[in-house]
């Protein structure tokens, strides 16, 4: 009797002129749509190997799609090794995020310390109790490398180099750098201090996509420090010889060799190779761009625009609303080998009918994107409407409500 009157209710309410009939309420059942079939590629029996038939010249070495973090290429990935300077990308990582929460600001200023001031190695020669900001001090960090900058941005951030070191080993451990310990914020200390190619990747791909604002200071080739009396140069290469280069950071001690974690974007795929442990200064600008090469003559990104789109329309059992429409929650990116994008499908499984409450935002089904029986990316699909559950004590109120209405008409 009470289910009777709910659909009754709400039929009424909805202004349906025909009575819904209740579906099966022992299963929901699932539909699958094809939304995009793979086009005929019989023109086309290009493959491309998923090792490739070439090696680096370098200790190690990784390269992934950075959207994705799709992994393309790898050699003696997870071997732990020094790596120099090529810490700081975690100390730039952690001062960007310190700018983006609104910690600190870019025009914050920052008094150089004693200990600061004593870096060696690559440095901007603070002196103690000069100031500058905390952008000047990036700058130099991620143009010229230095040292005693990176101690200076540290101290600001958490009040000591020991204490940012703890924090740069926290986010480690939070980003899944299985294979890392951080014993300073510069990379001047090589006994008990390393990494490894796939972790500086992970640390690589976090600081450009979650904070591309830092490209800004990664790509400068030439500037100048302590009011132009100073000359910045980048120590990067690429970026002056590689199209398309966005960052990131070398690194050389004795120990470490010459190492590099290089990122790249050609129309939409970007890219980030590692390399540690080369012989030369040349092989690891060299041998990076072989890596970068392979990648964009090999593979391709793929946007797949959905976000706030409709899905398609989903019925609702016992609810006040008797169907709402579903609409996609975000965009995805793919990694597939150039050429074939076309060969991507896009698979739609919503159910049939739920069972109300639904809540606006809620999961309903899911967009699969696939390739060759791979599954590359899933896009949830979620309600656009709420449906409260149609109990007897709101069907009559629906029903009082739609009789005054059409009274007072």
């Amino acid at each position: 009797m009470v289910i009777a009157i709910c659909l009754f209710a709400c039929t009424v309410s909805s202004g349906l002129t025909s009575q819904i009939e209740a579906p099966d309420e022992q299963s929901d059942v699932s539909i699958t749509i094809m939304e995009t079939n793979a086009q005929n590629q019989e023109g086309d029996d290009t493959e491309v190997s998923e090792t490739p038939k070439f090696t680096v010249d370098a200790k190690a070495a990784i390269l992934i799609e950075a959207d994705t973090g799709k992994v393309l290429y790898t050699f003696n990935e997870h071997e732990p090794l020094p790596i120099a300077s090529i810490t700081k990308i975690m100390t730039m990582l952690l001062v960007m995020e310190a700018i983006d929460s609104g910690k600190i600001a870019p025009t914050d200023s920052v008094t150089v310390s004693a200990y600061a001031s004593k870096m060696g190695g690559s440095q901007v020669y603070l002196k103690e109790g000069e100031v500058f900001t905390v952008e000047e001090l990036l700058k130099a960090v991620a143009v010229h490398s230095a040292n005693d900058a990176s101690v200076a941005l540290a101290e600001a951030i958490a009040g000591s180099e020991e204490a940012f070191v703890s924090m740069m080993n926290e986010k480690a451990e939070e980003l899944g750098m299985k294979n890392t310990r951080f014993l300073d914020c510069t990379g001047l200390t090589d006994e008990g201090h390393y990494s490894t190619a796939a972790d500086v990747a992970i640390m690589s791909r976090e600081l450009i996509i979650k904070h591309p604002k830092i490209i800004h200071y990664t790509t400068i080739w030439h500037d100048t420090f302590r009011d132009g009396t100073f000359d910045l140069d980048n120590t990067n290469k690429l970026v002056k010889r590689y199209k398309g280069t966005t960052g990131i950071k070398t690194g050389f001690t004795n120990a470490a060799g010459f190492c590099l974690s290089a990122s790249a974007e050609r129309e939409g795929t970007k890219l980030i190779s590692v390399l540690l442990g080369a012989k030369t200064n040349d092989l690891r600008f060299s041998e990076s761009a072989r890596l970068l090469n392979y990648g964009f003559s090999n593979w391709e990104s793929v946007k797949i625009e959905k976000k706030g789109l409709e899905a398609g329309v989903v019925k609702v059992r016992k609810g006040i609303v008797t169907e709402i429409p579903v609409t996609y929650s975000e965009d995805a990116i793919v990694v597939v080998k150039k050429g074939s994008k076309d060969k991507i499908t896009e698979t739609l499984e919503i159910p049939e009918v739920v069972n109300a409450p639904v809540v606006e935002g809620q999961t309903i089904g899911v967009l699969n994107i696939d390739i060759d029986g791979e599954r590359l990316a899933s896009i949830p699909v979620k309600a656009a409407k709420n449906s409260e559950r149609c109990t007897l004590v709101k069907a009559l109120g629906m029903l009082l409500n739609r009789w005054l209405t059409l009274s007072i008409r």
